[in-house]
Order: structure tokens, then C-alpha cells, then sequence
């Protein structure tokens, strides 16, 4: 129960950090600003406990570049959340990195061997797209402003996917320790979001709501550390699934905690495509 329990943990973080995010509130280069200061801040402290066993050249330009490449998705991603809200934004960012992950697992590292990962994996793959279909549901009725702010957002959340997925596999290429890049790849978080934040319009790079969104790098890197805790006790299939449960927590808290409107055609969409989400993430779980 105690390892289920710690699995649970990256999912409520990493669904509690958009939240926390917009209600802390400020621009898109604040909140971006925040979340790298607040990571590396948290990095400090597991260097304190775990030192890495070599300090070589693959370890700090993989980490650096793993998390220039997380600076680039995140920042697009928040832009995502101030244009079509969290509760819409969370769910078709979690599917497309599912789906970025998983193909890039496929193709390239060849993870699916048996028949049966093609059929689970292929099965996974149908019900993340309906469900990111689904989610990005629009009634006609609406307004032309709003169907153009969702198709800019779709885009927006499709290329910050990319550097997610960018983030995720560099590990993987480079075969380093999770536990040994937590710093250096902070350092390049730090480094990525001041670069992309310094292309805004007027960016407040270091301003007072900067600061106050340090709360929401320590939940971003609590959860990127107790998701390597939980993989650790329970498996990557298990740990991985149950870190995907964050999208509801979002998904809801949007529409709860930030009272982001929908019309109930709509609601049911975005339910019903969360749903579809989780199912695939659950699938993509059992091929691992």
C-alpha cells in the first residue's frame, strides 16, 4: 500500500502544479521563470544527498540539453493554459507525449517485441488520440475566436509535446542516471527558460510573481524525483501508469478550482476523452 501510495504522489503534483500556477498567476515568462528557480532550488538539495559517481562530458551536455529541451515544452505549454484553460490543455498534452514517447519507444528503441505489446501498444495508441479528439471538442455554436484560440492552442501544445518527448528519451540516448542528471539537467532548465522567456514581448523574466512561482518548481521537481522513487519500488509499468493519473487531477481542478466554463456538451467530451486518455496511458503501462 505504501509503494501505491508513493506512486500517487507525481500524480497529485504534477496535477496540482498547473493549478497552483494559475492561481499564483502572472505571464507566461513568470511562471516559466518560477518553475526553473524553484527546480533548481530542489536540485540543490539532492546534490547535497546523492553526488554523481563521475562527472563526464555525456552526463552534463545530455542533462543540459535534456532540460533546454523541457525549458522549450514548458513554456509553450503555459502559453497553452492562458489560451484554452487547463482543464482542455492537460489532457491533449498528456496524450500527445504519450503518443511522442511511445512511437519514439517503438521506432527507436524497439521496446514492442511480442504480439501481444503490438496489440495492447496499437490499442493504447487508437484510444489517446479519440480521447485528445474528444477533449479538443468545440461546439458550433461558438464563436470564430474561440475556434481560432483553440486551433492556436492545439499547436502551441503540439510542439511543446515535442520537447517533452525531447526531455524524456535524451536520458535514454545518453544512458544516464536519472539520480546523477537532477542537477545539471536543473542547470539547463534554468539556462533554456531564461533564453526562450528573453524572446517575449516585455518579458518580466525576474519579476515578484517570478519569485512567488517557485512554489510551483517544487512541485514539479518533487514529482520528477518521487516518480524515480516509485518506478524504483514498484516498476516502470506500474510507476508510470500511476503517474499519469495527474491528468485528472488537473483536468478536474480546472474546472473546479479555476472555474473554467464549458458548455455540458462539451463537459462530456472533455470527461469522456480524459477517460479515453487514461485508458491509453494504462495500456501503454501494461507494454512495459
Amino acid at each position: 500500500m505504501g509503494n501505491i501510495l508513493l506512486g500517487l504522489v507525481p500524480a497529485l503534483m504534477w496535477g496540482l502544479q498547473p493549478l497552483v500556477m494559475q492561481k499564483i498567476g502572472g505571464k507566461a515568462t513568470n511562471q516559466q521563470m518560477g518553475m526553473s528557480m524553484g527546480t533548481l532550488l530542489f536540485s540543490v538539495g539532492v546534490l547535497l544527498f546523492h553526488q554523481p559517481t563521475e562527472w563526464n562530458t555525456n552526463l552534463i551536455i545530455a542533462s543540459l540539453l535534456c532540460g533546454i529541451f523541457w525549458s522549450f515544452g514548458q513554456i509553450n505549454q503555459i502559453k497553452s493554459f492562458h489560451i484554452i484553460g487547463v482543464s482542455r490543455a492537460m489532457p491533449i498534452s498528456t496524450g500527445t507525449q504519450l503518443l511522442g514517447t511511445t512511437l519514439v519507444g517503438v521506432l527507436y528503441f524497439r521496446e514492442w517485441t511480442q504480439a501481444m505489446q503490438f496489440v495492447l501498444g496499437i490499442s493504447a495508441l487508437v484510444l489517446i488520440v479519440a480521447g485528445v479528439a474528444f477533449t479538443a471538442f468545440q461546439e458550433k455554436e461558438e464563436k470564430i475566436g474561440s475556434e481560432i484560440n483553440m486551433k492556436r492552442g492545439m499547436t502551441i501544445l503540439i510542439v511543446s509535446s515535442a520537447g517533452f518527448v525531447l526531455y524524456a528519451v535524451i536520458p535514454r540516448i545518453a544512458d544516464i542516471n536519472g539520480w546523477d542528471a537532477v542537477f545539471p539537467q536543473a542547470i539547463g532548465m534554468f539556462i533554456g527558460s531564461i533564453l526562450f522567456c528573453s524572446f517575449e514581448k516585455r518579458p518580466e523574466i525576474f519579476g515578484r510573481k517570478s519569485f512567488q512561482n517557485i512554489l510551483t518548481g517544487l512541485f514539479f521537481a518533487v514529482a520528477n524525483v518521487t516518480i524515480m522513487l516509485s518506478n524504483e519500488a514498484n516498476g516502470v509499468a506500474l510507476g508510470f501508469t500511476l503517474s499519469q493519473m495527474n491528468v485528472v487531477v488537473s483536468t478536474v481542478g480546472g474546472l473546479v478550482v479555476l472555474h473554467e466554463t464549458k458548455t455540458s456538451k462539451e463537459l462530456k467530451y472533455t470527461l469522456g476523452g480524459l477517460i479515453l486518455v487514461l485508458a491509453g496511458g494504462i495500456l501503454i503501462g501494461m507494454t512495459k
